[in-house]
């Protein structure tokens, strides 16, 4: 048995209602739930975006709750890296530095393909790369 794909991936967010203008209106994402103060889920193609309050998570749910989810959340800036190919990421650049958001790294692997990598507001690490980088094409 093996895991076929991610279905979701998981950001903390220190500020919500900033974490949801960044990833909607700069990154374009299609919001699809949220819940005032705990998070923000985002559909990115195949998969979905987590976002969530930590604090809010580490709460555990009520004894009859409908979706008995356990408490998890994690403290410290995480990465996501998203797919694009390599003429997207020069799109990217542009678009993120017009933006005002500095991009804090931009280089090609040694086995190739290129990453840019930046911050959401929160601090997390953000990546655009081309899937060859894990040798994905």
């Amino acid at each position: 048995m093996r895991p076929r794909s991610i279905l979701e991936s998981a950001l903390y967010v220190t500020d919500l209602g900033a974490a949801e203008a960044f990833y909607s209106e700069v990154l374009g994402l299609e919001r699809l739930v949220k819940v005032e103060g705990r998070h923000v889920f985002f559909r990115c193609g195949e998969g979905v975006l987590l976002l969530f309050n930590a604090d809010a998570t580490q709460v555990p749910p009520p004894a009859d709750a409908r979706l008995p989810v356990p408490p998890h959340g994690t403290r410290g800036h995480g990465h996501l890296c998203f797919a694009a190919p390599g003429d997207e990421i020069d799109r990217w650049k542009t678009f993120l530095e017009e933006r005002g958001i500095a991009i804090e790294a931009d280089f090609e692997w040694p086995q190739g393909g290129r990453s840019i990598y930046f911050r959401d507001p929160s601090g997390n690490s953000l990546e655009f790369a081309e899937p060859r980088i894990w040798g994905i094409e």
